[in-house]
């Protein structure tokens, strides 16, 4: 999941999907008039201002990696949390990059449907100016020291960027590695998630792209680690951890010994992601159980989590949903598909092809595209079961349209798809949920589903990255061979048993309740973009004791304590 992904931000979708550089203007327009004022909440604020003139030994020294102003709602809440830390006795620093990348996070090819173009201009000066004055200008009125680009990125740096990125073997681009530091890896996700596929067409403007992306990583290398090599900070925070350029900050941290913090906006309205020292996307599947295996369980707290799971069907709870009026009924969903449902059903659900192409070891499969090609060879051979791929609604409702379609990769393998296998696209209503629950099993690779199937009983085998591996819930494949010995057991004689199903109903609350983390004023802090203003009076709502789950993030940042919020404590435990 990216922040990209949530609906909020239709001004954007509207204006500028699909109409290229001359829609710009407007979005400069907006980008400017989206950044709330501190000037009224800080008015009248002698705590606040008291504390940013600290000068006492042992203040913590914290730098947001905001990087990217124009991403509004990560410097909405980055600049929520610059407050509150400067609160809690922190030294808080700001990283902007002003027009000192030739490519970043917030290019795509919506935005740039022209790739020729971007490949030989990269973003224009007026989306640059949007991104980084209206950031400064929101930081600077908090007090709070921005450091730039292209005051940190020397000259002699720039050229070696430059050189490096023109001269470089394409074909070794992805592992690249500059001075410990792996660059090459999130450039290329980048460049995939320019052009929204998951792989790169074999051409001059891709490969143009691409090195763009790598230039614009070792310039991030480069100002990163002078900044934090001059000293003493105590941790770095950056939205989402990968991409160009917050995966490159979180990787020069690393190698420097600051601690890394990295965050992204959770399903859940009102709450956020937070883990330490990685992308939550790498640390969720290695999380100690040991966080979640005893939380006191309750049939209260049951009723609970089965509210907020069925609430998931249509995403009335949630900021991200990809499929608000789904189709429920059973015969409707048999009509469309075609499937034999007196048989056994495996259903297998994917990816968005190009989101967080990162490296992860424990993936059974080089890629989530060749796991569903393999799976569809296995089951031309096994016609006594029906296999149901439902594809990622996101393909055509995120804020980034896939530019590569699932459909289209199977069509080209397979023109005649094997009579027991069946594809619904991106563009059907149909539940996720509904057709779930008519499967013997469900294959995944990474989606973040899994955690809820397994909690409904469905067993659930796990051949990629999702959070749901490790957790004694799912059959984790951890290579080729083993995930088809799992497949060679379909199907399961009966759902998951009672003691697992109550694991997984742990695992799913902790995941749900507990790891996405609320911040009470943040209710609205990503419902309006432009004309926005905090939806607090004062600075009394950021301070230490005010908001129980600003105080987890607060004490995360500066002490290094879990991101875990203690829902339990909060929620109903009568049996």
């Amino acid at each position: 999941m990216h922040w990209t992904q949530l609906p909020v931000p239709g001004f954007i979708r509207r204006r500028i999907r699909g109409r290229g550089f001359m829609q710009l203007r407007i979005l400069d327009r907006d980008l400017r008039r989206s950044h709330p004022s501190w000037t009224r909440v800080l008015a009248d604020a002698p705590r606040y201002w008291a504390a940013l003139r600290s000068s006492a030994p042992g203040r913590p020294k914290v730098l947001l990696a905001t990087v990217t102003g124009g991403d509004i709602r990560s410097t909405r809440v980055e600049s929520l949390l610059a407050a509150a830390l400067t609160l809690r006795d922190a030294e808080v620093h700001v990283l902007l990059c002003d027009a000192s990348m030739p490519a970043c996070a917030l290019c795509n090819s919506d935005l740039y449907p022209d790739e020729e173009q971007f490949a030989k201009t990269g973003p224009v000066p007026l989306h640059c100016a949007a991104c980084f004055e209206p950031a400064r200008d929101l930081y600077a009125s908090m007090g709070v020291a921005v450091h730039r680009y292209s005051e940190l990125v020397t000259a002699e740096a720039a050229a070696e960027a430059a050189r490096i990125a023109a001269t470089i073997d394409l074909a070794d681009v992805a592992s690249y590695t500059h001075d410990g530091v792996t660059v090459g890896e999130h450039a290329y996700a980048g460049a995939l998630r320019y052009f929204a596929r998951g792989t790169l067409r074999d051409d001059a403007t891709s490969e143009v792209v691409l090195r763009r992306y790598l230039e614009a990583a070792l310039r991030t290398r480069a100002a990163t680690d002078r900044l934090l090599g001059d000293g003493g900070f105590e941790a770095t925070v950056s939205h989402h951890g990968i991409y160009v350029p917050h995966g490159v900050v979180g990787e020069v941290s690393r190698r420097r010994g600051v601690r890394v913090v990295d965050w992204d906006v959770a399903y859940r309205k009102g709450r956020f992601l937070f883990s330490h020292n990685d992308t939550y996307h790498h640390t969720l599947m290695d999380e100690p159980t040991e966080a979640w295996e005893d939380i006191p369980w309750t049939a209260a707290r049951d009723r609970e989590l089965d509210d907020y799971l069925r609430s998931r069907w249509s995403g009335t709870n949630d900021w991200v949903s990809f499929n608000r009026q789904p189709e429920l009924a059973l015969d409707a969903i048999s009509a469309e598909t075609g499937v034999d449902f007196s048989k056994p059903v495996v259903g297998m659900l994917t990816n968005v092809m190009w989101d967080a192409q990162l490296h992860y070891p424990a993936n059974a499969f080089p890629g989530m595209l060749d796991w569903a090609l393999r799976t569809i060879e296995y089951f031309a051979t096994r016609p006594e079961l029906e296999l149901v791929i439902r594809v990622h609604p996101a393909e055509l409702t995120g804020f980034i349209r896939s530019k590569q379609f699932f459909v289209d990769a199977v069509v080209d393998a397979f023109p005649t798809l094997p009579s027991n296998v069946h594809v619904i696209g991106p563009e059907s209503r149909i539940s996720t949920y509904v057709l779930a629950e008519q499967c013997n099993a469900v294959l995944i690779y990474g989606t973040k589903t899994g955690v809820e199937l397994s909690a409904a009983g469905i067993p659930v085998v796990v051949a990629g990255e999702a959070w749901v591996r490790n957790k004694g819930i799912t059959e984790d494949a951890r290579s080729a061979d083993d995930y088809f010995a799992i497949l060679d057991r379909l199907p399961y004689p009966a759902r998951l048993p009672p003691p697992v199903v109550e694991r997984a109903r742990r695992y799913a609350y902790h995941f749900f309740f507990r790891r996405m983390i609320p911040i009470g004023v943040a209710d609205e802090l990503l419902s309006k973009v432009i004309g926005y203003e905090w939806p607090f009076a004062g600075i009394g709502a950021l301070e230490p004791g005010a908001d129980r789950g600003l105080d987890v993030i607060c004490d995360g940042i500066l002490r290094g304590t879990p991101f875990v919020y203690p829902a339990e404590e909060m929620s109903p435990v009568a049996s």
